[in-house]
């Protein structure tokens, strides 16, 4: 499973850097120099301005440099030399692979990619839909439950409503006030 740990915004000044929107709760590791990412599976860049070849986003990037500015990453890759090119590179997503992501050291901590697709059901067993989703809200992280009749309901992922997560079970346990799934 691919998983989407940032999209490439606007360049940054002339010689090629980048804003990126980051999508991971790793980004020192994720845009260090010498890692490689992969592009998001048929992304087309906009048609390059002027004659030649129109520039076509590579299947995979090499980060050179990245920094913190202004409270954004900026991120150089090997082989994007100048503005123009990088403004081809504008809305592409980058992604690492699942499999090449380390689980959490933490047992009560868990990646969204994790959670997607398990089944929920009732301390007593009853089936209420699968994870279709995680929202990650101000407040807490919400799952989105995709409910049988195709209807989906969100539910805060706090202890109180979600005691437990069995991931070699592929189910989590949910047990929701009245009135919560009706929302």
């Amino acid at each position: 499973m691919q998983l989407v740990v940032g999209r490439i915004g606007k360049p940054h000044g002339v010689r090629g850097e980048v804003t990126v929107e980051v999508r991971t709760d790793e980004p020192e590791a994720r845009f260090a120099p010498g890692s490689v990412l992969r592009t998001e599976p048929g992304a087309v860049p906009p048609p390059a301005d002027g004659p030649g070849v129109p520039f076509r986003v590579p299947t995979e990037l090499t980060i050179e440099e990245s920094r913190f500015h202004q409270g954004r990453i900026l991120v150089a890759f090997a082989g994007i030399p100048d503005r123009n090119t990088a403004e081809a590179l504008r809305g592409t997503l980058l992604v690492v692979d699942s499999a090449d992501v380390e689980p959490p050291e933490d047992p009560e901590e868990f990646h969204d990619h994790q959670l997607v697709g398990l089944a929920v059901v009732t301390p007593a067993g009853e089936r209420l839909g699968e994870v279709a989703r995680i929202d990650h809200a101000a407040s807490s992280d919400l799952l989105v439950l995709r409910r049988p009749e195709g209807r989906t309901a969100l539910i805060p992922f706090v202890r109180e409503i979600v005691p437990e997560v069995d991931l070699a079970g592929g189910r989590v346990i949910v047990d929701p006030p009245a009135g919560l799934l009706d929302l």
